[in-house]
């Protein structure tokens, strides 16, 4: 049987890599996204992940189409940068949005058919910032913190019905992510620091794995059909990872601080 897939935010970067690698793996894949750059092996369906209403009419689309749908992977989303008392409502509304409620509409929307069918496999993204929140990041921080307590709470509701939830955390990533960061200009009291930390990030990322390389374990962690609930991506975030959870709160925070908040 042929696997059907769907990946959110699939236009570009990691989404349109990793709808690509299941493509090549055999799946039928589509993608949700609000603009359409034909990808050969990939179906777009138009749809804003902000709007539930839209959502749920991409997923009956490719139910109609197909019967079933296999693996979602929930990849919509942006940062923001900034001071958070600096930091309009709007915009951090904006970016629970999308990042967070994005994500539960695309779930919601699908986990009635991975019922129906007696399973299914949802990846969200989240990011190493989830665990290790990042100063000047903080609003796309608590986003990604707030897709790992869904992913954990969702994988206990939906077990019994043989689906798997997981949550990929990648740290830096070579992709369009950077320059598609909103930023918020303004430093006021904080002299600099806001615009240091956001260079170093941005450095960082400019320097970091190809979208290419993590869409590879992406897609293999989608077509599995259970694993560990909460995946860091590249040895360097494994460590990270490991270091949040053996290390004191106090001390891991400082650390991080010290890197992105001088």
């Amino acid at each position: 049987m042929v696997e059907v897939a769907v990946v959110t935010g699939g236009s570009g970067g990691i989404g349109r890599c990793t709808a690509a690698r299941l493509a090549a793996a055999g799946c039928r894949v589509y993608e949700f996204s609000r603009h359409e750059r034909p990808q050969e092996g990939v179906s777009h369906i138009g749809a804003d992940m902000t709007d539930e209403n839209q959502v749920r009419a991409a997923v009956v689309e490719v139910l109609r189409r197909e019967g079933r749908i296999d693996i979602l992977v929930c990849n919509a989303g942006f940062g923001i940068s900034g001071a958070a008392e600096l930091t309009s409502g709007a915009d951090s509304h904006a970016q629970l949005e999308l990042n967070l409620f994005g994500t539960d509409n695309a779930c919601r929307a699908v986990i009635p058919a991975m019922r129906e069918q007696g399973g299914g496999r949802i990846v969200c993204m989240s990011s190493i910032a989830g665990i290790l929140p990042i100063p000047f990041q903080l609003w796309y921080s608590v986003s990604k913190a707030a897709i790992n307590a869904y992913v954990l709470a969702l994988q206990n509701e939906v077990r019994p019905f043989g689906i798997s939830v997981c949550a990929v955390m990648p740290g830096d990533i070579r992709s369009g992510f950077t320059s598609a960061r909103k930023k918020t200009a303004e430093e006021g009291a904080y002299g600099g620091r806001v615009a240091r930390s956001v260079a170093r990030m941005e450095r960082d990322e400019e320097n970091g794995m190809t979208a290419e390389a993590a869409s590879a374990y992406i897609a293999k962690l989608a077509l599995r059909r259970s694993g560990s609930p909460l995946k860091a991506l590249g040895v360097p975030y494994k460590a990270a990872a490991m270091a949040a959870k053996l290390l004191p709160r106090r001390l891991s925070n400082y650390i991080i601080g010290l890197m992105y908040a001088r």
